[in-house]
């Protein structure tokens, strides 16, 4: 399967979901200060998640493109290092401003991952917010996933919030705990799964990350409840291929 057949097939799929196709917007934000360049596909959303914008949808989906060289996720003192890092990459990504959350969100990753890219689920990891519970208990009770494939990863960066298992796009703005999906390329392949001394090799590979947007943190690094929950998801095009 070409790329572009994964980016039509990401879009056709969220579509049929009732997402919103929205085209990508461009690598320098127009409505964000604090960055550089748009490093995820939720920069466009920013001012829907924390309730300043509104839109005519609830539900968007887009393949965007970003650069991560600098900031808070950076990527370039990784390139050339493993076999899945890029500094310009285009991040697949669907969303939910106040709309559905954890249960469709983790659904929909599902499925478009096992029954539309038929990748094997023998071969699926996931992590969760070590606190998580909620998404714990859908992806073991609901989506079947066994228990030794879910890890909790907690703050394991030095501070409260700062976890693999928590994402921001910045040092402000919107943020949530996250669930993310691995692929296991099999033990002939070095690397340990995520949460492991050995998470940096190339066996275990994140693809998918679905960010429960709950929070708007602020300058003095206070958490303020965003007014609806919502989803930012990406899984890097490039790194699926």
């Amino acid at each position: 399967m070409k790329s572009s057949a994964i980016r039509q097939n990401f879009l056709d799929f969220f579509a049929s979901k009732g997402h919103t196709v929205v085209a990508s917007s461009p690598l320098v934000p127009g409505n964000d200060p604090t960055l550089l360049f748009t490093n995820a596909g939720m920069v466009q959303f920013k001012d829907v998640f924390t309730g300043h914008d509104k839109r005519a949808y609830t539900r968007a989906v887009s393949s965007q493109r970003c650069v991560r060289a600098g900031g808070k996720h950076n990527d370039l003192e990784n390139v050339g290092y493993t076999a899945r890092h890029h500094t310009f990459f285009e991040m697949l990504g669907n969303f939910s401003f106040g709309d559905y959350f954890k249960q469709d969100a983790i659904k929909y990753a599902w499925e478009f991952l096992t029954d539309v890219l038929k990748l094997p689920a023998d071969k699926l990891w996931v992590t969760v917010y070590f606190d998580d519970d909620e998404a714990y208990d859908i992806w073991h009770n609901d989506i079947g996933v066994p228990k030794e494939r879910i890890v909790r990863i907690g703050d394991n960066k030095g501070d409260r919030y700062a976890s693999d298992n928590f994402w921001a796009m910045g040092d402000t703005g919107p943020c949530g705990p996250c669930t993310e999906i691995f692929y296991d390329h099999g033990p002939e392949v070095a690397g340990g799964p995520p949460g492991s001394p050995d998470e940096d090799g190339d066996r275990y590979i994140e693809i998918w990350n679905n960010v429960f947007m709950q929070f708007n943190r602020d300058e003095s690094g206070t958490m303020h409840p965003l007014p609806k929950p919502s989803v930012d998801t990406g899984m890097g095009l490039e790194r699926i291929s």
